[in-house]
């Protein structure tokens, strides 16, 4: 029988290698907020019950209500806070109830809002190319399989069990899938979503994932796609957000370095697997995209 090859979701999400780091039930009342700077780190929000807003630097404020979910692949500064916050300013210090559960807001305040937050990380030697390819903010109203995974999660996250942090990696990669293709397409800056979006470009975008060892070309991903040329490489640019070859070229350099780092492998079977009829040409390609040698760039990043 046949292996179905990766769909690009599933692959992306794969290479991007998402570990946890925290996971806590947050509860406010009264008046509160929260400010973090500086993590460039992924960010997730589950919102059990009652309302909030989330401001993320550069964006209008968003407000989360009841059964939303929300996603940021890479967030540096955020501020949560009531719907009505106190004065910008205000000390507004956690406080630790218990073991990953904490209370924002007045002490005495009857708790208004619930919500499970969570942060992980993307261990991808490639993050920055496979985050490039995400929605910038996720924000998926009144779903329900999302907020059961989180809750799955907080619950695994709290529990020593016995293969723990593979149950939280699994349920971090099923997290991200889901609320990846929960996205309206229509609402997706360019990039994969928008492109698999396109019936036309989700075929060629398929079989660039499939076997980024084939021999890709603009005509051939084309014909693919069911288009002429030049139609298909402006169609790519304009809804993935580079052009078709570079997309090709990116792609094989991310899965590259994830077998290089996974080791034993031949240098000229990897690649041949990423499309490079010898190694010197492999070899060339990679380090004009990484800057370093493939054996040079393995062998510190296992060091490390």
């Amino acid at each position: 029988m046949a292996v179905p090859s990766p769909d690009p979701l599933s692959s992306v999400v794969a290479l991007l290698k998402p570990e946890p780091s925290i996971a806590k039930l947050v509860t406010g009342g009264g008046r509160w907020r929260v400010e973090r700077t500086n993590m460039a780190s992924p960010f997730y929000c589950a919102m059990v019950e009652g309302s909030c807003l989330l401001t993320i630097r550069d964006r209008a404020p968003l407000v989360l209500e009841a059964g939303d979910f929300v996603l940021v692949p890479e967030v540096f500064d955020f501020t949560m806070s009531s719907i009505d916050p106190p004065p910008s300013g205000t000390p507004m210090l956690p406080l630790e109830t218990g073991p990953g559960m904490f209370q924002l807001g007045e002490a005495d305040a009857p708790a208004e809002v619930r919500c499970l937050v969570g942060h992980c990380k993307f261990a991808s030697p490639d993050r920055e190319l496979l985050v490039s390819l995400l929605p910038a903010v996720i924000h998926v109203p009144a779903q329900g399989r999302l907020i059961a995974l989180v809750e799955m999660i907080q619950e695994e996250t709290q529990n020593d069990r016995a293969a723990r942090d593979m149950v939280l990696r699994r349920l971090l990669e099923l997290l991200l899938v889901e609320a990846l293709r929960s996205v309206e397409s229509t609402m997706a800056e360019p990039g994969l979503l928008r492109g698999l979006a396109d019936p036309q470009l989700a075929l060629a975008l398929r079989q660039i994932h499939a076997d980024p060892g084939a021999s890709l070309s603009v005509q051939g991903l084309a014909a693919a796609a069911g288009m002429s040329r030049s139609t298909f490489f402006d169609r790519f640019h304009d809804e993935v957000g580079s052009a078709p070859m570079e997309y090709v070229a990116a792609w094989r350099m991310a899965v590259a370095k994830d077998m290089l780092l996974k080791g034993n492998i031949a240098m000229a079977e990897l690649a041949r697997r990423v499309g490079y009829g010898s190694v010197s040409a492999f070899s060339m390609a990679f380090s004009r995209h990484v800057g370093t040698p493939p054996g040079a760039f393995a062998a510190k990043r296992q060091a490390a």
